[in-house]
């Protein structure tokens, strides 16, 4: 088995940074929302559509993942579209999202 590359070192402020953005997926709306737009980019209305929330609180979790820097905002005519910041954002969350599909079917409840 091929072994990652060892990981930087972090240092107290990074830390905390890293602790915040750990914090900001924590929450499960915030994480439907980013994954919705993973797929496609997507306007707050479209969002709101896939993840059945009120448009009013998908704005206030874009907010955040905007500032934790999750995803952009590029404006398309009188829209806002939301998209991931850059393929790593994807990466991360693909990793994870197959780490618990793997440990689900290894308990037998996937």
């Amino acid at each position: 088995m091929l072994l990652p590359p060892p990981l930087p070192t972090l240092e107290g402020a990074q830390i905390a940074e890293l602790a915040e953005l750990l914090r900001l997926l924590g929450e499960p709306t915030r994480l439907r929302i980013l994954l919705a737009c993973l797929t496609e980019p997507a306007s707050v209305g479209d969002i709101a559509a896939r993840v059945n929330i009120p448009r009013s609180l998908v704005s206030h979790h874009l907010r955040m993942l905007r500032a934790g820097r999750f995803l952009r905002s590029t404006r398309n005519g009188k829209q806002i579209i939301y998209s991931p910041v850059d393929d790593r954002i994807r990466c991360i969350l693909q990793d994870l999202v197959e780490h618990v599909v793997e440990a689900a079917d290894e308990r037998g409840d996937g």
